[in-house]
């Protein structure tokens, strides 16, 4: 019976981020609101014809609004936490029930707390709040009506905010897209690759032709790779077989100067990659340690790692440490840190690092969302 799939971890509590300038303007206008609704009251009282007790009614009605905007953390809270019923009905209900208690408990208890202080304060004696068996569902029911407003407008704003962030991703990427698909024929499938793999296959086609064949084979595949892809990933089966191309011509060349060993955990060839980072990153290790007469071993591992995946080239070569035939500022790993950024927005991450033997190890830590 083949073992159940890893669960995913629950999702982390994520705290609202309070900034003082949109507090104040919340505070601006749920204090608008409360003068407005004070002056409602006493132009209520007056239209029944009875006498404004001074001004109690803005009293009232202001502390009611600012211990609305007191407590709008506990409901920007829940927001975040539970956007909508997508997260699941179980935790959507839970969250926001436990939150509209503790929202209407707090505001009601700052309520009456500052009313009963401002009442002192300004010598209007004590303040009745009233049989609180009445009150509190009074209350509540009227918070309930300024909760459900409130979340509504808030998971508004999120989404148009979420939509407007795509979009700009959305654009960079399409722009980075370009950019791989142009570094894939400039960069990895240069003029000087192409002569390269061309002269190998020259070299073997009067001896072998079936081995020719293949080779053709593999180069067009990796061309048409390169000239059709649009999306930003594939699975990792796919760049598996885009780099078992790329690793066949190599072999070709080098012989058993390079070697490629495999080393992918079962249950992850639907896991979602970037195109090309395997073909990038195998061609890095061969690229820098060309001119080495040792052999060379390029390990490419896939494993499970935490709450996410990752995604590993080691090479038994000089390191990042030492110069190399190809030294330069390393575009192509930057290039692949930016495509991570959009891709995952900020939780994928590129490491370097140094393999046992002293080459270089570069790991693709990935989250575990981006495995179906």
């Amino acid at each position: 019976m083949p073992p159940a799939p890893p669960q995913a971890a629950p999702a982390p509590w994520q705290w609202p981020r309070l900034r003082a300038r949109p507090a104040l303007a919340l505070f601006a206008v749920t204090l608008a609101i409360g003068l407005w609704l004070g002056l409602s009251v006493s132009l209520t009282i007056l239209a029944e014809g009875g006498s404004v007790p001074g001004a109690k009614p803005f009293v009232w009605e202001v502390t009611g609004a600012l211990g609305i905007w007191a407590v709008l953390p506990i409901l920007f809270t829940a927001v975040r936490n539970a956007p909508g019923p997508q997260v699941g009905w179980g935790r959507f209900l839970g969250i926001h029930a436990a939150a509209f208690v503790l929202f209407t408990s707090v505001h009601i208890a700052l309520m009456a707390g500052a009313r009963h202080l401002l009442y002192a304060l300004l010598g209007w004696g004590t303040y009745d709040y009233g049989a609180l068996v009445f009150r509190i569902p009074m209350e509540a029911q009227k918070d309930l009506v300024s909760y459900v407003g409130a979340a509504t407008l808030v998971r508004l704003l999120h989404a148009w905010r979420e939509r407007q962030a795509r979009a700009l991703r959305a654009a960079s990427l399409e722009g980075e897209l370009r950019a791989a698909q142009l570094q894939a024929l400039t960069g990895q499938l240069h003029p000087h690759f192409l002569f390269n793999a061309l002269n190998t296959i020259s070299a073997v086609m009067y001896e072998d032709l079936a081995r020719t064949d293949r080779l053709l084979s593999d180069l067009g595949g990796l061309l048409r790779a390169s000239l059709e892809r649009r999306e930003a990933t594939w699975t990792l089966a796919e760049e598996r077989a885009q780099a078992a191309r790329f690793v066949a011509l190599l072999s070709a060349r080098f012989g058993e100067r390079v070697a490629v060993r495999w080393d992918v955990a079962p249950g992850l060839e639907r896991a979602r990659v970037p195109c090309f980072a395997l073909q990038a990153l195998v061609e890095n290790a061969v690229k820098h340690n060309q001119d080495r007469t040792e052999p060379l071993e390029v390990r490419i591992r896939a494993r499970e790692d935490g709450t996410g995946w990752r995604l590993e080239v080691e090479d038994t070569g000089r390191g990042f440490g030492s110069l190399s035939p190809a030294s330069g500022p390393g575009v192509g790993l930057a290039h692949l840190e930016r495509i991570l950024a959009l891709l995952h927005d900020g939780q994928a991450r590129l490491e370097r690092g140094q393999g046992p033997e002293g080459g270089a190890r570069v790991s693709l830590w990935l989250p575990r969302e981006a495995t179906p």
